[in-house]
């Protein structure tokens, strides 16, 4: 029995690692998505971070910032929710076949 315990120690001590390093993989790895017919754009990554805005200068009304301001926060919303999915799948993925279906690591994405 101590074998097999010290065995799943091991293994969940290499999946920990295998996770660590996905987690900054993807970091490297981004999602973009659009907002009011691609005249805002938004980058995030897998760490789920904005790291770009584009804005079409079209977009840009003075007298109407309000809904700028509704299509920025629309696209950022959808990037974040690509970047998250993204990471899910990644560590999905990653644990796959270790962990039984719907359990997750604490803090895993």
């Amino acid at each position: 029995m101590k074998g097999g315990m010290q065995g799943m120690l091991q293994q969940m001590q290499k999946m920990q690692q295998e996770i660590q390093r996905a987690q900054e993989e993807l970091k490297d790895k981004t999602v973009t998505e659009e907002a009011g017919g691609g005249m805002i754009r938004a980058t995030a990554n897998g760490g789920k971070e904005i790291v770009a805005i584009e804005i079409d200068p079209e977009a840009i009304d003075p007298d109407d910032k309000e809904i700028l301001e509704d299509l920025v926060v629309a696209a950022v919303n959808k990037a974040l929710g690509s970047a998250a999915k993204m990471a899910e799948d990644e560590m999905q993925n990653l644990t796959k076949g270790f962990l039984p279906p719907g359990m997750n690591i604490p803090g895993m994405v």
